[in-house]
């Protein structure tokens, strides 16, 4: 698989306090001086494009509380090599400023949406308020940000019983709805067993209530989604299986850390400095070969990593 697609986290602050994600006195912050500044961004990802990248997709944390981010979106979208610039966010921001970043160059955006009831919402957030997600979902639709891709992470005993209406949601708009397989990062290793439902199981489930689901070949921006089509709608539905489908073969991306640190693969510890280097006067040069060595990195590992290779046994 081709590296082609750069995931840059802006910041390691975000406003909510999901329980999946962070404990509920959220985590030490880094120093502001120890976060890539936009101009170092910028130049790591012209050098990236020296390498195969044209999609970048901005992250965090939350992105959108990074202050300033339209500038960041303008320059990355001044670079001619990158076809596709994209946010993912929880929205809470959301309609404050998918204006400014659609004009500044922002080609679409990923919402996390784990579920359709407010206090449920407010509960899975520590706090956040469904209708202020809704409003910028609206916004993004309105303003061609597409395609608009909802993110829900699959928890049993939690939003298992909102799968049928959440994939619905694509019936009469144009929204993509995807269901991701709970990952055993952070709080979640304590009850992560108890709580994981199978990409498989929840598409049996789709099935059972809408009928066989038909294939879509291709998504505009798709990376290790498979996504499937309602009959007669106009969104898709997807399936992430990050635990139990051994996505790596088919993993085209590197991650760069808000700190500089680029890392080749989700589950794997090796990374490369790239902040060190660029603060110490290194030139494109040097960060294409940086670049080069994290590619090669991610090249080295299985395609099916052994400490998960139970979990596709892991059913509904």
């Amino acid at each position: 698989m081709k590296v082609n697609y750069l995931r840059v986290s802006v910041t390691d602050r975000c406003n909510l306090r999901c329980r999946y994600c962070l404990p509920p006195e959220g985590v030490k912050t880094v120093a502001h001086a120890e976060i890539l500044r936009f101009e170092e961004i910028v130049r790591i990802v012209k050098a990236a494009t020296r390498i195969g990248v044209r999609k970048v997709r901005l992250t965090g944390g939350e992105p959108l509380v990074r202050r300033n981010l339209s500038s960041l979106v303008a320059q990355l979208a001044a670079i001619e090599e990158i076809d596709d610039l994209a946010l993912t966010t929880n929205g809470i921001l959301l309609a404050e400023q998918a204006k400014e970043l659609a004009a500044a160059g922002l080609r679409r955006v990923n919402v996390s949406l784990d579920t359709l009831d407010p206090q449920r919402y407010r509960f899975i957030t520590r706090g956040g308020e469904l209708t202020r997600v809704w409003e910028g979902i609206e916004l993004a639709l309105e303003l061609g940000l597409e395609p608009v891709k909802l993110n829900v992470v699959v928890i049993k005993g939690f939003n298992e019983d909102e799968l049928v209406r959440l994939a619905s949601l694509s019936l009469e708009r144009p929204l993509h709805v995807r269901f991701i397989e709970l990952m055993p990062f952070g709080p979640v290793r304590a009850w992560f067993r108890e709580a994981f439902l199978s990409a498989a199981a929840v598409r049996a489930r789709l099935e059972e209530y809408f009928g066989p689901l038909v294939e879509v070949k291709k998504l505009y921006g798709a990376g290790p989604a498979c996504y499937y089509r309602i009959p007669g709608a106009q969104g898709t539905v997807g399936f992430i299986a990050g635990m139990s489908g051994h996505i790596c073969s088919r993993c085209n991306r590197l991650r760069l850390s808000a700190t500089g640190m680029l890392h080749p693969c989700l589950f794997g510890r090796g990374e490369v400095d790239l902040k060190g280097p660029l603060r110490a006067g290194a030139g494109e040069e040097e960060l294409v070969r940086l670049l080069a060595q994290a590619i090669a990195l991610k090249r080295s590992r299985p395609s099916s990593l052994p400490e998960i290779d139970h979990l596709s046994r892991l059913g509904g």
